[in-house]
């Protein structure tokens, strides 16, 4: 089974920025990225293919995160821009060893990092 390890997380201000990182210890075929803020249910953030040609992305992080993969590296990143209180979450990394292109339901992937705490102060 792959296991996924989430990194980068931290404390930044509002409009600062965050790289995260999620190396997988095998070949996945697609990867995302979901989040839980406090309170919240699970969502989808952003999703990309193994080549990183095909990307989605919730309308809530679009023009401010990007997601990209280096499959040499069976790592996926998550660059976030112009971060906001409301990006407060546990960010989880998923990956699909069956699916190429990227799903945004959490049921189209089948292994998940243990987390990594963003949190944006105002």
């Amino acid at each position: 089974q792959v296991q996924l390890v989430e990194s980068g997380g931290g404390l930044v201000q509002a409009g600062g920025s965050l790289r995260l990182s999620c190396a997988a210890s095998g070949r996945t075929l697609s990867s995302g990225w979901f989040r839980e803020g406090p309170g919240k249910a699970r969502e989808f953030v952003a999703g990309t293919s193994r080549s990183g040609s095909t990307t989605y992305y919730a309308a809530s992080v679009k023009g401010r995160f990007t997601i990209s993969s280096d499959s040499a590296k069976n790592t996926v990143y998550l660059q976030m821009n112009s971060l906001k209180p409301e990006d407060t979450a546990v960010y989880y990394c998923a990956a699909s060893l069956f699916r190429n292109i990227p799903g945004t339901a959490q049921s189209e992937y089948n292994t998940w990092g243990q987390g990594t705490q963003v949190t944006v102060s105002s």
